[in-house]
């Protein structure tokens, strides 16, 4: 399963926040909600977060086995 926590601790170490994303980056408020709620989010979304962020992509994803399996 994919986890964005590291978008999360990667917006703090920045000192960025998702209102910053918004209404000065461009990223839509939809895309937030997504990764709030851990749904997909598109290769292109992933690589516009790493522009703006100036980050790896596992600054911003994980891979977290799912622990029923």
């Amino acid at each position: 399963m994919i986890s964005y926590t590291p978008f999360w601790n990667t917006l703090n170490v920045k000192n960025m926040s998702t209102y910053d994303l918004i209404f000065k980056e461009g990223i839509s408020a939809n895309t937030i909600h997504r990764m709030k709620h851990g749904q997909v989010i598109t290769t292109k979304t992933l690589n516009e977060l790493c522009f703006i962020l100036k980050c790896s992509v596992s600054d911003i994803i994980e891979y977290v086995e799912d622990e029923s399996d």
